[in-house]
């Protein structure tokens, strides 16, 4: 999802239209306060991505202070921002990546090179998404668990697993299928997979 905050309604319109054109679905945000608000809700990012692109200047939160508060939250990953402009500055831009923004453009700016910027971004926030998942599907791991995970992506079979850890290969048998169960795979080798 392409979320699109700039207080100007042209703008807005314009750049949803673009994404609409790339077959990207748009929110539109007429405040960084409106965001916030929609932010506050139960948080559920969306699985194709997520990206912000937003106006540096706007009215009460201006957009720096937006991506301050996103960057102090760590959802910056998950919503990589894209700032525009029609005052930017090199020093504003410089400093602006240097703290975590993906992309800095000044308005006007082109359509296609922007569009592009936002599949990438979109693309690392889908990839951040699943990292996070995978994340949560390891920290569901019981210890014992984690210690039959490990030696499963060395390749031992469960009955040298079973000797290792002075278990039954029946309790290997159980951690397995509970592990990939978890880690929701069928196979060994897509646990070695997401787990690269």
């Amino acid at each position: 999802m392409l979320h699109i905050i700039d207080d100007e309604d042209v703008i807005r319109d314009s750049l949803s239209w673009l994404a609409r054109s790339r077959q990207i679905a748009a929110m539109t945000y007429s405040s960084g306060e409106q965001f916030l608000t929609a932010l506050d809700q139960p948080l559920r990012f969306d699985p194709a991505g997520d990206c912000i692109l937003l106006d540096v200047r706007m009215p009460q939160l201006s957009g720096i202070s937006l991506f301050d508060l996103l960057s102090e939250k760590k959802l910056t990953k998950r919503l990589p921002v894209i700032f525009l402009t029609g005052h930017g500055d090199v020093p504003m831009a410089v400093d602006s990546l240097k703290r975590g923004a993906f992309d800095f453009f000044e308005k006007p700016f082109n359509d296609n090179k922007l569009m592009d910027r936002v599949q990438e971004a979109l693309a690392l926030s889908r990839e951040a998404g699943h990292a996070a998942a995978v994340h949560d599907r390891l920290a569901s791991l019981s210890a014992r668990e984690k210690e039959v995970l490990d030696l499963i992506l060395q390749g031992k079979m469960n009955k040298v697993i079973a000797d290792h850890l002075g278990i039954s290969m029946r309790t290997v048998e159980v951690h397995r299928a509970h592990i990939f169960d978890k880690m929701q795979v069928k196979t060994a080798v897509e646990l070695a997979g997401i787990l690269k």
